[in-house]
């Protein structure tokens, strides 16, 4: 008999968060148990969830970061959302093809569209021809979406990503799944909380206002253990990585643009954009890992010791490096820098903030061509931000073309970043955590490889 799973993923969470801040993450450990998890590089989401979900390793299901060079198409694309980016055999499959009444609902993981479940939610908005961006979900069935919102109102985005983010998103996905839950009563609901992400950059994991956010992430998760064990449901809770404090941005691109391998483009109202085609070498910046893709191979060495040689940058692996931490796919770079303790890469490449993209002033995680964490914080040098928010959703209201140009280009102000391996022998303050309802399939250590096997063993063996 399949035991229905509820799995809860509390991005940031770690093992030595748990105590009288988390009461209900907490009580399910003591019913079961808790471990430190141990993570994959890179440790971010996408790769993060990947491994989770397959079992896999970066070089076999092929998510190497939240996003890379795609080289056919000399552009690079973060964040994207087909599942059909992730190789390997997911967990919600290896429990269909075990029990053919088996039926799993995804609420918000990444790689959402078109992923073989029975009901799923992502945020999609739409953009319009005009250039407006309309907040919108995409769902499987598409009903979902629409009886979603409607009970609760449309999927808060500025409260999910951007300055605006705080608890309102996670709460609205903890009732969107609460409700999946007690309509569909699924074999298996995964469920994302990304609360604890947004302080945790902008303040660091050291702020003592971290507590707050705790409690609160604690909270929403709660509410959805209480629906699981009234359903007599195993328990999970899990997480990706671990936030670490950081002080000093690595501008990597502009180390290569000066060095000569990085090409821009001078576009017709003045700024600079990034001409991946035409560049020897550019990175992506993911968090504190990034891929610098080389297009000679003559290249190589000369772009590894300059890099090698960037204060900030722990290491530089090469494709052989690469096979020893599984990240050694056709989707990464050439070279693969990890930043030291303390550093993280921004994806900024102009060297005048006069030459910086439009863009780069906006919320905008597609068309940046890296993460940027500043799109947390409103530009602090803004003198009445309210007012210049206030009239750019004035014209939105309106139906006009807008311009939401509130975000910084000083990276010093981000404080929590994470992407690299955890520091040995502090595993349990920078490592992600594992939190189990039972002990039937209690370990001394859990390595990131093994989340999905244990998940199966939780609904079939156990």
């Amino acid at each position: 008999m399949t035991r229905p799973l509820v799995v809860i993923n509390v991005v940031g969470l770690t093992h030595k968060m748990l105590g009288a801040g988390t009461p209900h993450i907490s009580r399910l450990a003591a019913d079961g148990f808790a471990r430190p998890l141990g993570t994959v590089l890179p440790a971010v989401t996408c790769s993060a969830q990947s491994t989770m979900l397959t079992g896999l390793l970066p070089r076999d299901h092929g998510i190497v970061a939240n996003g890379w060079y795609f080289r056919d198409l000399s552009e690079v694309w973060l964040w994207r959302q087909s599942n059909r980016l992730v190789g390997g055999e997911k967990l919600y499959e290896t429990g269909r093809r075990r029990d053919p009444d088996y039926t799993a609902a995804k609420m918000f993981w990444w790689y959402n569209m078109y992923a073989a479940v029975d009901w799923s939610m992502t945020p999609r908005p739409s953009y319009p021809a005009d250039g407006r961006k309309i907040f919108d979900s995409y769902s499987q069935p598409e009903a979902l979406r629409d009886d979603l919102q409607a009970k609760l109102g449309v999927f808060p985005l500025p409260r999910f990503w951007g300055p605006a983010a705080d608890i309102t998103s996670t709460r609205w996905i903890t009732d969107a799944t609460l409700q999946v839950m007690a309509d569909h009563q699924p074999s298996l609901t995964l469920a994302y909380l990304p609360h604890l992400d947004y302080n945790l950059q902008r303040l660091g994991p050291d702020d003592a206002r971290i507590a707050e956010d705790i409690r609160l992430v604690d909270a929403e998760a709660g509410r959805l253990i209480d629906a699981a064990r009234a359903r007599h449901a195993e328990v999970v809770v899990l997480s990706e990585y671990a936030m670490t404090a950081v002080d000093h941005p690595i501008h990597i691109n502009r180390v290569l643009r000066e060095a000569g391998y990085l090409a821009v483009r001078r576009e017709p109202l003045g700024w600079e954009s990034l001409d991946c085609g035409a560049s020897r070498a550019f990175a992506v910046a993911d968090h504190q890992v990034a891929h610098i893709y080389v297009q000679h191979p003559g290249d190589l060495g000369a772009v590894a010791t300059l890099l090698r040689q960037t204060p900030g940058i722990e290491r530089v692996l090469d494709r052989a490096e690469q096979h020893d931490f599984g990240i050694d796919h056709e989707r990464s770079g050439e070279l693969v820098a990890i930043a030291a303790p303390g550093a993280w890469f921004t994806y900024y490449f102009w060297l005048g903030d006069a030459l910086a993209p439009d863009f780069a002033r906006t919320i905008d995680i597609h068309r940046k061509p890296g993460y940027d964490p500043v799109e947390l914080f409103v530009d602090p040098q803004i003198r009445f931000p309210k007012l210049r928010v206030a009239s750019r959703l004035a014209r939105k209201a309106l139906g006009f073309r807008y311009y939401m140009d509130v975000i910084g280009l000083d990276a010093t102000i981000v404080k929590g970043s994470h992407g690299r391996l955890p520091t040995v022998g502090r595993d349990a303050v920078e490592g992600p955590v594992f939190v189990a309802s039972s002990r039937a399939i209690e370990r001394d250590s859990i390595a990131m490889t093994e989340v999905k096997d244990l998940l199966l063993q939780l609904q079939f063996e156990a």
